[in-house]
């Protein structure tokens, strides 16, 4: 009996071992990896280091004593469980292959293009140029200044202006601000806009000027009568939008015979052969430069351009690169003429403009260096004479051209019924355009090749293939007559010239790209902007065809992936926020918040409550609200704030009793700009709600929030969330921006529309916002996919750690500096502010001094002077590690004690290493080196800084004020690039 007890024992412990190994084997195979374990950075020892340092037991103590109790989500958000890095490329994929690829030729300003794979490898697939801040600290972003300047001295170029911007959100907005240029020059309020200009651009200044209480006229300009000397300007397109070149010369003569201004729309290839606006007596000329190297996208992100005569400059809107020099004389390049801009002049702004598109213009400027303008000549003329072999094969087959003369676009009268010639298109799985008026229109563009000439040829039934034709026409192009072409040379400068071969373009854009601080070298900690990990895995869809070749008008159902993924995101967006809806279309965050006002005014207009216009803003918002509240058409009247970085509600009540029935809304921002979570958020809320005002909260903190709390929860009624913040969308050197606006269900009827393609059911629409339905289309997989790959768990953790790691900095930098504001219990949101102003009266440094000084370092500045002057104001986001937030610390730490040194009498207050950053290599190997600390305290001043992981800022301190006195803002004459010059 006891030898059989003892077999069964051992039996069950077999068997207890077999299960325990059993149930071992199957948690290892059902265990996936977890990217939120990559996104974020500090490891679970971290975790409790830092929560041991700020005398915590667990993160959600910290979070209990930092985020009201009253607006806490006490509950898991609704969001499908988190995929891993390859299920998520799996469903990308399956989504994606959902849209269609047919061959489109709709034109209206989207075109297919080429882009090199060089550019596309080494420009928008690599994170030394997508995670780049926009380049406010100029020494250490000279790389893509410069490629900045070649873009602005490429539309210089082409367009035969005197200046250019370094780019806008798109062709509309460009045109839309081009007509607030003419109204700022000569304060009349009537724009006449030609039919014949394409109709979202046509839609996007409409929508502007009538918040601008502009009068906007479309009509065939020839019938205009500019002798009453009413109008501030017109618009025309060249080529218009059915093809046709003019000769507009006479046009613009009676333009400003009648006191106006002449605003011309012009496709950037044709330029290269036609005469340029300049030329033409143009005032300002805008457009895109997506044909430049950029896929179609959906629509976006593109990178629209503006140019202007010299008088007109500082009425210019958006940002402009200037050539200065440094503090030892060298040639620099800097972002000039900022005193005009929206974060300085507020809502007597220029624009409000904040996000553009530099990541874009550093594509279609790359593209631009590596053809060269024998090349892009070249294109031209491919395209233009595949365009008159179409024509010739069209008029063969019997049908009718409406216009002679043409670039590449044809607008034909067909002989037989539109429908049947359709039915053929859709057979070839090609796109036309389709007029109202039932003719058809063919753009070609340079992905047009022999093959996609014959299958046109037969859709339109034309006895003769393409190279027949050709042969026929024997280099005989009669459809662009003399007068209109260009003699004037173009893109001259030797930059534009030397870089043709693949050799020599990889090492032109790897020599910029070393010459530039991104997240690849360090922290970019950087309050209110978020720097945060872009994943390559998000942004790996981004380069897939289904999503990148898409045209933004073609038929709804040739884009079912893209609209899945739509409304996907919608969903995850509403329940991360509280809102009702989302409205994709606004393609930055400055568009998000006029989008979100004007939704605003359109409701209230429903209700007939005309008499609301005033928008109530903290003295602390960001920069762009009263910009976007005056471009809404708004009176914007201050907020004052506590000494505790509080909006003073007692101060609130007074305006809202002043104000009554006239206040529109109040635009807040949470956590506070000041970096806290405030406790009267839902007091301020209720208080704006009870006289009938909305609430807009700036959705630029969002980082703070998501899991952890709901703006459509506590009180707000719209919304616009930066995704190129808290959804991982990156900066790309100063632009794409996304900033999609969520609302609450009774301003859903009032989301921007389409005049192409109406995305959604908005019944009661203020208008357009962007030129493309959905805004920059392909880059919203970038949000999509972190949201699917962070899971409701994921993104929570993300926010906690972001809270996390900015206490933990804070904590650590208090004992050296003062750190201003803090919530109830003692600490800051996602990020804090360090107070700078006490050093300046001993020791003459100022904030801006530390943010060189950190140069030297290798790091990125803080924000500078925002929201309070003379401060840094750090965010460390989730995604850095404690090492890192360590790095930073110490160096903050360093720079204290050197501040020390001026004050102890060490070092004078005019020669010292602070006053003198940043230092170059050149600046440290002269042979004289005549300052009181040595080289080594100049360029090694910490010991985790060594020769092997050293970042050298290009040049010296940037000379601001030379730069504004002597502005330059295209390519100077440069040695440096003689000795590249080839004999092409």
């Amino acid at each position: 009996m006891l030898r059989v007890f003892k077999r069964s024992r051992i039996g069950i412990l077999s068997l207890a071992r077999y299960q325990s190994t059993a149930a071992s084997v199957q948690s290892v195979l059902l265990k996936k990896e977890d990217f939120c374990s990559r996104h974020v950075g500090p490891r679970a020892k971290d975790q409790r280091d830092m929560l041991d340092y700020l005398g915590l037991k667990t993160i959600d103590e910290l979070i209990a004593k930092t985020v009201p109790e009253t607006i806490r989500l006490n509950r898991a958000l609704n969001i499908d469980p988190a995929l891993t890095e390859d299920e998520l490329m799996r469903k990308a994929s399956e989504i994606a292959k959902k849209n269609q690829i047919w061959r489109s030729y709709i034109g209206m300003g989207y075109s297919s293009c080429l882009t090199p794979h060089t550019i596309t490898r080494n420009i928008f697939e690599n994170p030394g140029w997508t995670t780049q801040y926009t380049p406010y600290q100029a020494e250490i972003a000279q790389g893509r200044l410069e490629s900045l300047l070649n873009f602005q001295t490429m539309i210089k170029d082409l367009t035969g202006m005197d200046i250019a911007n370094a780019s806008l959100l798109d062709e509309g907005t460009a045109a839309a601000e081009a007509m607030g240029l003419c109204f700022r020059s000569t304060k009349k309020r009537k724009f006449y806009v030609s039919d014949k200009v394409h109709p979202q651009t046509i839609g996007v200044v409409e929508t502007r000027a009538s918040a601008m209480g502009i009068e906007v006229l479309v009509k065939n300009l020839d019938e205009v009568d500019f002798s009453t000397k009413d109008a501030c300007g017109m618009l025309f397109q060249y080529p218009d939008t059915e093809g046709a070149i003019n000769n507009y010369h006479d046009l613009i003569e009676k333009c400003h015979d009648g006191g106006a201004l002449a605003v011309c729309a012009a496709d950037i290839l044709s330029l290269t052969i036609l005469r340029p606006p300049g030329e033409l007596g143009a005032d300002v000329a805008v457009g895109t430069t997506q044909r430049f190297g950029v896929p179609l996208n959906y629509g976006g992100p593109h990178a629209g351009y503006f140019a202007t005569r010299n008088n007109l400059t500082r009425l210019m809107p958006g940002r402009v690169v200037g050539v200065t020099r440094d503090a030892h004389g060298n040639s620099a390049y800097r972002l000039a003429l900022q005193t005009r801009e929206q974060h300085i002049r507020r809502d007597r702004a220029t624009s409000n403009i904040c996000t553009a598109q530099a990541l874009l213009a550093n594509m279609s400027a790359m593209y631009a260096v590596y053809h060269g303008p024998q090349g892009l000549k070249d294109i031209a003329n491919r395209v233009h004479a595949s365009t008159a072999v179409l024509a010739a094969g069209v008029r063969q087959a019997g049908h009718k051209l409406r216009h002679e003369h043409f670039f590449d676009t044809l607008k034909i009268a067909p002989k037989g019924d539109v429908g049947t010639l359709e039915k053929r298109a859709h057979q070839y799985k090609i796109n036309l355009r389709y007029f109202d008026d039932g003719d058809v229109g063919v753009s070609l563009d340079e992905a047009t090749r022999l093959q996609d000439l014959d299958d046109l040829l037969q859709i339109f039934e034309s006895p003769t293939n393409a190279l027949d034709l050709a042969a026929e026409l024997a280099g005989r192009f009669e459809n662009i007559p003399a007068v209109y072409l260009r003699e004037s040379p173009f893109l001259t400068h030797p930059v534009f010239n030397c870089y043709h071969s693949e050799t020599q373009i990889v090492r032109y854009m790897k020599m910029l790209e070393n010459k530039d601080i991104s997240l690849v070298h360090s922290m970019i900690p950087l309050g209110s902007c978020t720097m945060k990990l872009n994943s390559t895995t998000e942004m790996m869809p981004c380069s897939m065809p289904e999503i990148a070749h898409i045209h933004p008008f073609v038929p709804l159902e040739q884009t079912a992936g893209y609209l899945q993924m739509f409304s996907q995101l919608e969903r995850d967006l509403c329940e991360i926020t509280g809102y009702d809806r989302i409205s994709f279309q606004p393609n930055s965050g400055a568009q998000g918040e006029y989008a979100g006002l004007r939704a605003i005014t359109e409701y209230f207009k429903s209700k007939g409550e005309h008499q609301r216009n005033v928008c109530l803003i903290p003295v602390s918002a960001h920069g762009t609200n009263p910009a976007s509240a005056q471009m809404a058409g708004m009176v914007v009247d201050p907020i004052k704030v506590t000494s505790e970085g509080t909006i003073d509600v007692a101060h609130l009540r007074k305006k809202i009793k002043q104000h009554g029935d006239k206040v529109a809304c109040i635009m807040i921002t949470y956590p506070s700009t000041y970096g806290i979570f405030e406790d009267t958020v839902r007091e301020v809320c209720d208080v704006v709600h009870s006289v009938g005002g909305q609430v807009y909260l700036d959705g630029a903190n969002m980082n703070a929030q998501v899991g952890l709390c709901r703006p459509g929860d506590y009180g707000s009624d719209v919304s616009h969330l930066n995704l190129h913040k808290t959804f991982c969308i990156p900066h790309g050197g100063g632009g794409p921006g996304m900033g999609p606006i969520g609302v609450k269900a009774h301003l859903a009827p009032y989301l921007p529309s389409h005049p192409v393609v109406a995305p959604g059911d908005i019944q009661n629409s203020f208008g357009v916002v962007s030129a493309a339905p959905w805004g920059s289309s392909a880059i919203l997989p970038i949000s999509w996919a972190y949201i699917k790959m962070m899971g409701p768990d994921g993104l929570k953790q993300a926010t906690q750690l972001a809270i996390l790691n900015a206490n933990y900095m804070r904590r650590r930098v208090e004992k050296h500096y003062k750190v201003l504001f803090s919530g109830k219990n003692g600490f800051a949101a996602h990020e804090f502010i360090i107070d700078c102003r006490d050093f300046k009266k001993a020791t003459n440094i100022e904030a801006m001094d530390i943010a060189k000084r950190l140069q030297d370092y290798g790091f990125h500045a803080p924000t500078v002077s925002f929201p309070v002057s003379g401060c840094l104001m750090v965010e460390p986001t989730e995604s850095e590690d404690k090492a890192e937030l360590d790095r930073f610390c110490d160096a903050m730490i360093y720079i204290r004690q050197e501040i020390q040194n001026i004050e102890d009498g060490k070092w004078s207050k005019d020669d010292n290493p602070v006053k003198n950053s940043p230092h170059t290599i050149k600046t440290i190997t002269q042979n004289e080196w005549e300052h009181a600390y040595t080289r080594e305290q100049a360029v090694f001043p910490a010991p985790f800084i060594t020769p092997a992981t050293k970042m050298w800022p290009t040049v010296s301190r940037i000379d601001d004020t030379y730069g504004d006195t002597h502005l330059i803002c295209s390519c100077p004459p440069m040695e440096s690039y003689s000795s590249f010059a080839s004999s092409e």
